[in-house]
């Protein structure tokens, strides 16, 4: 069984709303087996809500709407869907009457245009709203369940999960969806489909999604079934193929974050860490410290931006900085070193680079280098990112984190 979601409301179409009652609801109808298609957001323009439910009840057995169900003109969901199903609305005197009541309770007089929450579309059931003045509405048109939600989030989650979900257990055949996802690093979007595709595109359960984002690469197996050994079963057969072909790529199986992945390993280690850091900014100090409990491998970082504090604070040599540049196999190797050496640290990175917009020192715009020192010594790291300054900044990053992991790996 399968659903669409449709948002109403113009204000979820600005920079300043974001539609979240759309995941609470995934959520939900995931957990009863059933599939959302599609999602729509949709201003409140009575014809292209009305279009938009046509289309969804076309081919989803449910359509569940959300918002556009106040009292004001702009309200325009129970209109839409009225012309959408050709049934008329029905004023319910009685519910005019609850809602009169609750007013005078509050000490408020109604205004008249509340009354317009009490037309139903003719053969709805009625969804009471305690939380609301709007009452929310189940309609069965042929083959499709078209439910009309409140907008506000604490009134639609507790209508819906006190009213809608007894409801669809009673119907929804059961089904069982699950998800497995790998985070993968190091390798590029096209890279990865190339490498994976022989293996995912044999099957359409489970259906597979690369997700991509600067570097982070997730890999997501989605598997539905009527019960959870042949699910678990359809995702194995899968992602046991991928797994080999991917090999120490994959950085996580959890969705744990490459640095709470890193966390994890100097923790087991016993080992301490330590930054310098130079065209990052403190962004690879900050990622490190996002993860709870960091406190116990991280002693700290140094941020060297100039020459003269990689020099003061780090130790790098004059002679490095004159020769080489700050932008250098040896000025990163100097940089890790020095942070090492001075703070006693298991390892210690360094990042050093050109992030634009303009090259300098004739280093052209996304080179990084990045040093990773320990008891062993000190290897060095060189690539040049495509991209602008913040984007060359994240993927020095990325990077960064990557080649401690695959050093805590190593030793571990």
């Amino acid at each position: 069984m399968n659903a669409e979601i449709i948002a109403v409301g113009s204000e979820l179409l600005t920079p300043q709303r974001l539609d979240t009652n759309s995941l609470f609801l995934t959520q939900q109808l995931n957990d009863l087996g059933v599939e959302v298609t599609t999602k729509y957001v949709v201003g409140d323009n009575r014809d292209h809500v009305a279009d938009t439910v046509r289309r969804a009840m076309s081919r989803a057995e449910i359509v569940i709407l959300s918002g556009g169900l106040g009292p004001t003109e702009d309200d325009v969901t129970r209109d839409a869907v009225s012309i959408a199903t050709d049934r008329k609305l029905v004023f319910h005197a009685e519910i005019a009457d609850q809602l009169e009541q609750r007013f005078r309770q509050a000490n408020r007089k109604m205004a008249e245009v509340n009354r317009r929450q009490a037309f139903i579309i003719e053969g709805a059931d009625i969804l009471p709203n305690d939380r609301g003045t709007a009452p929310g509405q189940w309609i069965d048109d042929s083959q499709t369940s078209i439910i009309l939600l409140p907008g506000p989030p604490h009134e639609l989650k507790a209508m819906f999960s006190r009213q809608c979900l007894p409801r669809l257990e009673r119907v929804v055949p059961r089904q069982v969806i699950r998800t497995l996802l790998f985070r993968i690093t190091g390798m590029a979007e096209s890279d990865l489909d190339q490498t994976i595709a022989p293996v995912y595109t044999k099957y359409a359960n489970p259906v597979t999604t690369i997700l991509a984002g600067d570097g982070d690469l997730q890999v997501h197996l989605r598997a539905h079934g009527s019960n959870e050994s042949d699910v678990m079963a359809l995702l194995t057969e899968v992602a046991g193929p991928i797994e080999t072909l991917l090999g120490d790529r994959i950085y996580s199986r959890n969705g744990d974050s490459l640095e709470a992945v890193i966390g994890t390993a100097l923790k087991k280690r016993q080992a301490t860490l330590v930054v310098a850091e130079s065209v990052t900014g403190g962004h690879l100090a900050q990622r490190i410290t996002s993860v709870p409990g960091s406190s116990q491998y991280f002693l700290g970082g140094f941020l060297t931006y100039s020459n003269r504090l990689k020099t003061d604070l780090l130790g790098v040599s004059e002679e490095i900085l004159q020769t080489h540049g700050a932008v250098s196999q040896e000025a990163a190797e100097a940089m890790a070193v020095g942070a090492r050496r001075r703070t006693g640290a298991t390892f210690a990175i360094s990042v050093t680079g050109e992030a634009g917009p303009e090259p300098a020192e004739n280093v052209p715009v996304g080179t990084v280098y990045i040093g990773l020192a320990d008891a062993s010594g000190c290897q060095v790291a060189h690539r040049v990112f495509f991209g602008d300054r913040p984007r060359i900044r994240v993927f020095a990053t990325q990077m960064a984190l990557d080649l401690l992991r695959r050093k805590c790996t190593l030793v571990l």
